[in-house]
């Protein structure tokens, strides 16, 4: 399974965030997606998702089939960096909301306990109102309910920051265990969690996107040569 990005442009007004960007995402690989901050990676996540409109170009998701797809936004999960969920819910009560109206999209259901305790949510926090929840729990239902239906495409935008050392290490786990099934892409600032979780790092700078090769990503002067990268000046002398 491929996700394929043509040629796509996006702006608001006069400020171009992305330029003839093109980049192809494939199953069985945990992407970085790397910028220095307002170069337009929670924009691109709200292309990918359909939550924007691209102004030229095409996304489109090849399930296997040599043709480039129209996808659905279910095709799609979306980690945001600040939770979505309905805080007048509890934990419990909100996984199995999920469940029932994604029933046709979970392949071998758990029970909502279940679930909840693979993330680290103990019993006693599961009938606790989810505005009463700490952000990194919060982010843990998040997580959750994407890694629940499996989705095709998952867009994580700074995951793990909010965690504790033993819950990042948890959700490492299950994120290499789901991209083999998946095209896993989250963005971060954190070098070091790049190059423990990646296997390919994706830049996003002067507009556009640009692979950097699994092995470079492992070598011990990763860091610096990114920096590098992401210190150049583009030919309007602007970051």
């Amino acid at each position: 399974m491929e996700l394929i990005l043509q040629n796509i442009t996006k702006s608001f007004d006069e400020k171009v965030i992305l330029h003839d960007a093109s980049f192809t995402f494939e199953t069985g690989k945990i992407y970085g997606l790397l910028g220095r901050n307002g170069a337009g990676k929670t924009t691109l996540f709200h292309c990918i998702s359909q939550n924007m409109d691209i102004d030229s170009g095409t996304i489109a998701l090849d399930k296997g089939t040599g043709a480039n797809e129209k996808y659905d936004s279910t095709d799609i999960g979306y980690v945001y960096t600040v939770p979505h969920l309905p805080t007048f819910m509890t934990g419990y009560e909100f996984v199995k909301y999920f469940m029932e109206i994604n029933k046709e999209r979970i392949s071998q259901p758990k029970s909502p306990e279940e679930y909840l305790q693979l993330v680290g949510i103990e019993e006693k926090d599961q009938h606790v109102l989810l505005r009463d929840y700490s952000h990194g729990m919060q982010n843990k239902v998040q997580m959750l309910v994407s890694l629940i239906v499996k989705p095709p495409v998952l867009l994580l935008d700074e995951p793990l920051t909010s965690f504790d050392v033993v819950a990042a290490h948890e959700m490492k786990e299950l994120l290499l265990g789901l991209k083999s099934d998946s095209i896993i892409i989250f963005s971060t600032h954190i070098l070091q969690l790049a190059q423990d979780l990646c296997d390919e790092i994706v830049l996003l700078h002067h507009r556009t996107l640009r692979g950097i090769h699994t092995q470079e990503v492992h070598a011990p002067n990763f860091e610096e040569e990114i920096i590098e990268l992401l210190s150049e000046t583009d030919e309007g002398g602007a970051q």
